[in-house]
């Protein structure tokens, strides 16, 4: 065993520096920190965003060997490699926006933010290569304990800690329910990671569709969806969504709706892949052990997800609290990949969540910049706002634009691989609810529009809002993606396709 540990090491070293970092930055915090010492808050801030930035270097890009860490525990592959990737740059750039947001800057505890924010990662890098239940157990609990903490940071604020309150008592249920799951699973098959599970269940030993068995295996998978779907907002689960992300700060926000999700994701398609999953046939299609029939069920929780997202969002008055249920409905989008059970449908996931990355963490740092302009983050507030900040305006149309899916932007192509995988594999309902459904976000969109360009502001001030160079500077990085990826997206699908490799034993 001692071997085995020392020889994961090794592979293991961007985790131990998010650790690291994660210890040394509270350490800092509790020596030099305290109340009211804000420019210490921010030291922090610079010694985690270093400590991310280490962790970028020390991770392979491309041709990685798949293996195992740990014994069964923790997999590293192109797959979780491509996520991990994701949630460190999220961290960066949500580090970024913490350092720039009022709403952090104004508490007491600044450096606590960003040590939090390193646990966090840390949590979703075990999520991303998650091979035990125990370690998928552990890994979601350390993201939400971390979220909860994050989530009710502005103190002072009562929708902020009605928000933490929300967060936990669902997390904790969920938590529960999904932990219960694990441990029927692990009573019917004698197996903790999920290698030897699908061995178990493909042997056909322990399993009869005959008898109560069945059931066992149905109800463990269902609770142990419920601890997934929560993770990535999916319909019924979605509940605390709307609430937390209107009582979080906006960073924080951000970061739940990016990096969490795809950690939640992550995790959810190693799960099922590797553990319900028998081969992959000819042409990448995934072959299902005869248990179960996925496909439907996964189309019919992407539906609703994605069309109450969309619907309920048509009523929302805050910017964060509409952009919480495009969220909701974004989950059912990118669901809509796993439907087709095939490395295509894995290929348009991922381009979708590199997208989704830069259009959602962009409308997010724009709501940011406004709030702490104007001190509101009400839709009627944003009246006038594409002539007294033109570049602004302009970026969060754009942001908002690439969100509906409309060309020639990269939630476009985005949504264009993920229909077309459905189309491919004949559920071309599930493809014409999509479109719908795209049509509904272009509505709730679209009164954002209309308040910037089309009407005067409440209070009839005309007077230009000005933001810093960096604010423009980062609104303008993030806008340059978002054209460059809709109409040359080549390379992003070559790197979506050659990560789609999950280890098999």
């Amino acid at each position: 065993m001692i071997e085995i540990i020392f020889e994961s090491i090794p592979s293991f070293w961007p985790e131990i520096t998010l650790s690291l970092t994660f210890v040394i930055s509270m350490i800092v915090e509790f020596i030099v920190g305290g109340k009211g010492k804000k420019s210490t808050g921010m030291t922090t801030g610079l010694i985690v965003l270093l400590g991310f930035t280490v962790t970028i270097l020390q991770m392979p890009f491309q041709d990685l060997e798949p293996r195992l860490l740990f014994g069964t525990m923790i997999t590293l592959d192109p797959f979780a490699a491509f996520f991990k990737y994701l949630i460190v740059a999220a961290g960066i750039i949500v580090i970024v926006f913490s350092m720039q947001s009022h709403e952090v800057r104004r508490q007491e505890t600044v450096g606590e933010f960003f040590c939090f924010i390193a646990a966090m990662t840390f949590g979703m890098f075990l999520m991303a290569g998650a091979s035990n239940l125990l370690m998928i157990y552990l890994s979601i609990e350390l993201v939400s304990l971390s979220s909860y903490i994050l989530a009710g940071f502005s103190k002072k604020l009562k929708r902020s800690g009605e928000a933490a309150l929300k967060y936990v008592l669902f997390g904790g249920a969920a938590s529960g329910v999904m932990l219960y799951g694990m441990s029927l699973l692990y009573g019917l098959t004698g197996a903790l990671d999920i290698y030897s599970i699908q061995s178990t269940l493909a042997a056909g030993m322990v399993v009869d569709v005959h008898d109560w068995s069945f059931v066992v295996l149905m109800l463990s998978i269902i609770m142990i969806l419920v601890g997934f779907g929560y993770k990535i907002s999916a319909v019924p689960f979605h509940f605390w969504t709307p609430d937390v992300y209107e009582g979080a700060p906006v960073s924080v926000t951000a970061y739940l709706s990016v990096a969490s999700k795809a950690a939640g994701f992550a995790v959810m398609v190693r799960f099922f892949y590797v553990a319900f999953f028998d081969s992959v046939l000819d042409l990448g299609k995934w072959g299902s052990l005869p248990l179960v029939d996925w496909n439907m069920i996964i189309a019919l929780l992407s539906v609703l997800t994605m069309t109450l997202g969309n619907v309920v969002a048509i009523w929302q008055d805050n910017l964060k609290r509409m952009l919480a249920y495009s969220s909701i409905a974004h989950a059912g989008y990118i669901m809509m990949g796993l439907v087709v059970m095939s490395d295509l449908g894995l290929t348009a996931m991922l381009a979708y969540f590199v997208i989704y990355f830069f259009m959602n963490l962009g409308a997010f740092y724009i709501v940011m910049s406004v709030a702490d302009r104007i001190g509101s983050e009400h839709i009627d507030d944003y009246r006038g706002l594409g002539k007294r900040a033109p570049v602004i305006g302009v970026g969060f149309s754009i942001f908002l634009v690439s969100l509906t899916g409309l060309p020639p932007l990269a939630g476009f192509i985005g949504k264009w691989m993920l229909f077309s995988a459905v189309i491919e594999a004949h559920y071309i309902w599930l493809a014409v609810i999509g479109v719908l459904n795209s049509a509904i976000s272009l509505y709730y969109y679209a009164r954002v529009f209309r308040n910037m360009y089309l009407r005067e502001p409440l209070n009839g001030d005309e007077s230009p809002i000005t933001f810093s160079p960096l604010v423009i500077v980062i609104t303008i990085l993030f806008i340059i993606p978002n054209i460059i990826f809709g109409v040359y997206f080549g390379p992003l699908i070559s790197y979506a396709q050659r990560s789609v490799e999950l280890f098999l034993q």
